[in-house]
């Protein structure tokens, strides 16, 4: 069951039923779905635990691979759920499980360690050095991000013997996987937990241009020789929220391409797209040619190509047969005619039918025979080769023969579709260890800019993280107190640039920095190689006590917990190091490659004080790019200096100054050393609410 010799497989998105059939009948290689718990795409239709078997006994017949979706960050209590998931995964006998949560990995391969595990886009790996960092923890196989260039996905193919999926068709996020916070802080809603509300897809405007945060839908299909070059080994079409129509007109796009035909574009686009399609990342071109949103004209003219694609799946009978089978076909006289049938992947059936007659007038001979054995239209199966070994002089029925073929290929479909469990043992799930608490948070500091740093500030923090080139700069012109606990803020996302990085971390060790802040798997893999003191960021998205065991297992020396989690979940959260939550700041809602500002507005008037963008309010969302990528950032900053009492049971807490002039970060600082209340308007985040 592997897509054809020398391609990479076509994986398409099953969000229901109906989307399933149409991947099968039209000759996708493997489909995703997720059920009705834990998985990115909680909106869809899904599947359901108790017929999970069977699904997946559907597939295997016809040679599609399934991999399950349990990809969202899990929350303590739902770690139960992810049990009875995981353990109906493997009874089931999926070919892999996705995952986002380290913690849920970690489960995996405990309870489950010969159950293949795909590392979800969502685990933000850009580079060759994250694939390797997953790798580690036993990941066989990586999606990279969307935004990877071609050279940039060779690189990581290059560097890493795990697997690398990448996207060849369907939606693009603004932000980059697992680093957009705008829908649950917007509305509780979030993306990292599969209920994204899109909130990206309004009329935010940038420069007078509108829908600033809506980009086009990607495609690769007509370029998909060039991705294959690259050494990916699948190429999977997002869109597990839309219809089979999509579904059906993306396979079978994808798999012409593949044999060198020209796919049918139009009809795809008219199905579904968002002012057309954009293949800019694939060529790294990150400009206003990337954005686009839907229109009216986009959703009439699927009204056109509906009914033409369903043809596409409509009618088992014309299903793409992807299971190539050899027939030996035996007839002697006195015995039941015989049929052994073996297929791609060495099943081999036996079927015996009637016991032949004396010819009357036509004998059956080879060629008649091949006819009636080769029908086999409406099932996955094609004839590669037949032997034929007939006596002379017999007759046996076209009928009888249709019979004997009907019965093999019906043993052959229970042989292929019989279940493949996968060992699980529930007893091997462990309690996480726990670290002493601080009687008193210690305070993390983290700035965007040098001028926000001060004598009083230092005396203060435990720590003062600033981005990596800002504080080589710092160091350069000053010498300022207390150098140990200063701390390289490491790129939020690095798709490039790794050996100047390198070569200023090699420039900052010289200095004596110790301490580096680490926000994805590529990071904490460069840090660790420079034998930095890594402290985990936020951007790890870790919301229960499995994933803060795993995180530290990376050589973390501490833990800033996600944004996600309420005060209560945070404090109840076990941890082997110690583990604290953002407490102030504006939050960083996306993470871009793609900046608004940049492609409508520019960089020189960025500069110059035009580094927002507007929402259909008037409320004004100010950009960054200090870590080294776009960052939006929540227009009210998150405050709880009046309520310092509720801040304990943390060993630090963690204020992030973003568009703070000196004076604000002086007075913000003295008010959670004191108490005091904010200014103006505010948020308390997340930390009073339980994200859905």
């Amino acid at each position: 069951m592997s897509a054809r010799a020398g391609q990479p497989e076509v994986l398409a998105p099953a969000g229901s039923p109906a989307a399933l059939d149409a991947a099968l009948l039209c000759g996708a290689d493997a489909v995703y779905f997720g059920v009705d718990v834990l998985n990115a795409r909680r909106n869809a239709e899904n599947f359901t635990l108790e017929h999970l078997a069977d699904t997946v006994r559907r597939c295997h017949v016809r040679g599609v691979k399934v991999y399950l979706t349990l990809n969202i960050v899990v929350l303590e209590q739902e770690i139960p759920q992810l049990m009875r998931a995981a353990e109906a995964a493997c009874a089931a006998g999926v070919d892999a499980v996705i995952v986002q949560d380290a913690g849920e990995a970690a489960i995996l391969r405990s309870c489950a360690p010969k159950m293949p595990l795909h590392a979800s886009t969502q685990m933000v790996v850009h580079n060759a050095e994250g694939a390797r960092r997953l790798e580690s923890m036993g990941f066989s196989r990586v999606v990279a991000a969307r935004e990877c260039t071609r050279e940039e996905l060779a690189a990581i193919a290059a560097g890493t013997s795990m697997q690398v999926e990448a996207f060849v068709h369907g939606a693009l996020c603004m932000s980059v996987s697992g680093q957009c916070y705008l829908s649950s802080v917007l509305g509780r809603r979030s993306g990292n937990r599969g209920l994204c509300a899109q909130p990206c897809r309004l009329a935010f405007t940038a420069g007078g241009c509108g829908h600033a945060l809506s980009l086009k839908d990607m495609s690769l299909i007509e370029r998909v020789r060039e991705l294959q070059k690259t050494g990916v080994c699948s190429l999977k079409i997002e869109g597990r929220m839309k219809r089979p129509e999509y579904v059906a007109a993306a396979v079978t796009a994808c798999r012409a391409a593949l044999a060198g035909e020209t796919p049918d574009m139009e009809s795809l686009r008219a199905v579904f797209s968002r002012s057309g399609f954009t293949d800019s990342y694939f060529d790294g071109r990150v400009d206003s040619s990337l954005f686009g949103y839907r229109q009216k004209e986009d959703v009439t003219a699927a009204a056109g190509v509906l009914g033409k694609l369903e043809n596409l799946y409509a009618d088992p009978r014309r299903q793409v047969q992807k299971v190539g089978v050899e027939m030996a076909f035996a007839m002697k006289a006195g015995a039941p005619a015989f049929l052994s049938v073996l297929d791609c992947d060495g099943n081999c059936v036996c079927a015996e039918g009637d016991i032949p007659q004396a010819a009357v007038s036509r004998p059956t001979d080879p060629d008649r025979a091949r006819v009636a054995l080769c029908k086999t239209g409406g099932t996955p199966y094609h004839v590669e080769r037949t032997l034929c070994s007939i006596s002379p002089g017999l007759m046996l029925p076209a009928s009888s023969i249709n019979a004997l073929r009907r019965d093999a290929l019906a043993k052959l479909d229970e042989q292929r579709g019989a279940p493949r469990p996968v060992q699980f043992d529930a007893a091997a799930l462990w309690t996480p260890p726990d670290s002493p608490r601080a009687p008193r948070p210690a305070l993390h500091v983290r700035l965007y800019d040098p001028k926000q740093l001060s004598e009083e500030m230092m005396e203060e923090a435990a720590l003062v993280t600033l981005p990596v080139q800002a504080l080589l700069d710092l160091l350069e012109r000053d010498e300022p107190p207390c150098p140990d606990k200063l701390c390289a803020g490491l790129p939020r996302i690095l798709f490039d640039g790794q050996d100047r990085l390198r070569a200023q971390l090699e420039r900052l060790r010289g200095y004596g920095v110790k301490h580096a802040a680490v926000g994805n798997p590529g990071a904490a893999q460069i840090a660790a190689d420079y034998g930095f003191l890594m402290h985990g960021e936020p951007f790890l998205n870790a919301t229960n006590s499995y994933a803060a065991e795993a995180l530290a297992g990376w050589g973390l020396c501490d833990l800033a917990l996600s944004f996600e989690l309420s005060l209560d979940a945070a404090r109840a959260l076990r941890s082997p190091v110690p583990r604290g939550v953002t407490v102030y700041g504006r939050l960083p809602l996306m993470t871009m490659r793609a900046c608004p500002v940049k492609a409508f507005v520019g960089c020189a008037r960025c500069r110059q004080g035009e580094n927002f963008i507007t929402d259909r309010r008037g409320e004004s969302f100010y950009t960054s790019c200090a870590y080294g990528c776009a960052e939006l950032l929540n227009p009210m900053p998150l405050f709880m200096a009046d309520r310092l009492d509720e801040l304990g049971g943390f060993d630090f807490v963690e204020l992030r100054f973003t568009t703070e002039t000196p004076a604000d970060c002086a007075r913000i600082l003295r008010a959670y050393r004191y108490g005091g209340r904010c200014d103006g308007p505010f948020t308390r985040g997340l930390l009073y609410k339980t994200v859905l």
